[in-house]
């Protein structure tokens, strides 16, 4: 699509910094916070549930508990402890990604992208916060999952708005932003980990409530390198979508389910591994024991070291016309995690003298994920961005997010199969789910791909 005059004016001029604007910085750096905060709770959780909180004598604490508890497990049917947890944590990641939707059509149509991160900062301060009590532990995730929704669901957007349609800046720019994500994601674990087992868990639960809120103070004193965007005065109707419209918004919706496949293993990394970890991994490094959330801060170290010779090889590749279209990226992204997923589910034939795998083969494992996710994640944002109609661009990004809250839905409860299944079953499974979504990513790259670059 073309962008108008009037979207070309809303994109900074003579503020760059190292070749971008400066307002990417800003967002980068809210970014970081934000996930400082998210990954340090992630890292916990599923933990903190099986190993204390729903405990008896704990678990009455949680005000709504038991109405709650009934609710899933008319759902899922009866659950364990550890199936409940596994659940519960699939669903507020599910969540967590799905009101983004919606706080993308907020920030769209009514409030605007500015008031809408600074409220979504303050409901997800509050929900850290209300984490480090039993009783609130519920209104804890509601006040986490709708500030998410609407601090992520305009956040992102407004990368897209720093650059013009055309220009080629924009994926190394999501790059540059998904390392921040990352980099959050390899110090939250490690604080939060050494705060829980050093301090208890609440005391870990309030750093991240202290890193969101360093997030809106970073957000609020540089927001004057940002792009302006307005919402639309209220009770003004939004101008009809064109049919070339239309057509670009079904096409991503269709792609919605084909890259929850790629979530579902990726969020069983986040919510099941940790228990895995627990149970199959040698943790013993001479005389000290390497906490379990620390192994999920390799997922933020991994890209870091990843991401310089990936873009120099995307470089490479450019120069000689043989770079991959957005397409191949997701499918080949897919393809490496998958190939990752399965060095989990072949841990159990290298083990030493006490039955336990050596941790050097949980590192590799998250150096190669990494790769597949630095293929994949940022390589399908910014194809969901550039191919959106440009006044739904937020809403869009949004509706990416609904694949990650299909494929934790479905994550969680495949997570109660860890109980039933082998180790090595449980991890091949993922495998196959990943690497189908590869194949069927490949399979509409080379059919439709041309259909996307006539939308961006």
């Amino acid at each position: 699509m073309t962008a108008t005059t009037a979207d070309q004016e809303t994109v900074p001029k003579g503020r760059e910094l190292f070749g971008h604007p400066r307002g990417l910085y800003v967002l980068a750096g809210t970014e970081l916070w934000d996930r400082i905060s998210f990954h340090g709770m992630q890292a916990l959780l599923t933990l903190y549930m099986v190993e204390q909180l729903f405990k008896p004598g704990r678990v009455e604490n949680i005000v709504g508990f038991a109405g709650f508890r009934s609710a899933v497990e008319a759902v899922f049917g009866h659950l364990t402890p550890t199936g409940l947890a596994t659940q519960v944590f699939g669903l507020y990641v599910a969540c967590v990604y799905v009101t983004p939707a919606l706080g993308g059509w907020l920030g769209d149509q009514l409030l605007g992208r500015r008031r809408a991160v600074a409220l979504g900062a303050m409901l997800m301060t509050a929900g850290h916060f209300c984490m480090a009590f039993d009783q609130s532990f519920l209104l804890a995730l509601l006040l986490l999952i709708l500030g998410a929704g609407i601090f992520r669901g305009n956040l992102v957007p407004q990368v897209s708005e720093l650059y013009d349609p055309e220009d080629r800046r924009r994926g190394v720019a999501y790059q540059l932003y998904a390392s921040m994500i990352n980099f959050g994601a390899f110090i939250a674990p490690v604080v939060t980990g050494a705060l829980g087992k050093s301090y208890g868990w609440h005391f870990a639960f309030g750093f991240a409530g202290v890193g969101m809120l360093t997030g809106l103070i970073i957000y609020l004193l540089g927001e004057g390198q940002l792009a302006p965007h307005k919402p639309k005065p209220w009770g003004q109707r939004a101008a009809a979508l064109t049919p070339a419209e239309r057509g670009a918004v079904w096409r991503l919706v269709a792609l919605v389910p084909v890259a929850a496949m790629f979530w579902i293993a990726q969020s069983q990394v986040w919510n099941t591994y940790n228990l895995w970890v627990r149970d199959h991994i040698e943790l013993q490094v001479g005389t000290f024991t390497v906490p379990v959330p620390w192994m999920q801060s390799l997922d933020g170290l991994s890209p870091f070291i990843c991401l310089p010779p990936m873009l120099m090889f995307w470089r490479w590749q450019a120069a000689r016309g043989r770079e991959p279209g957005d397409f191949v990226k997701i499918a080949i992204g897919c393809f490496i995690f998958g190939a990752s997923t399965m060095l989990l589910a072949s841990a159990g034939l290298i083990t030493d003298a006490s039955g336990k795998t050596p941790i050097l083969w949980a590192v590799l494992f998250h150096l190669s994920s990494n790769l597949g996710w630095l293929y994949f994640v940022p390589t399908i944002t910014s194809l969901f961005a550039k191919a959106a109609p440009r006044a739904l661009t937020g809403t869009m990004i949004g509706v990416y997010n609904l694949s990650v809250f299909a494929g934790s839905i479905v994550s969680g409860r495949m997570g109660s199969l860890y109980e039933t299944m082998s180790a090595s079953a449980f991890w091949a499974l993922h495998a196959g789910v990943v690497a189908l979504g590869g194949a069927i990513f490949l399979a509409i790259g080379l059919r439709f791909a041309k259909r996307f670059e006539a939308a961006a």
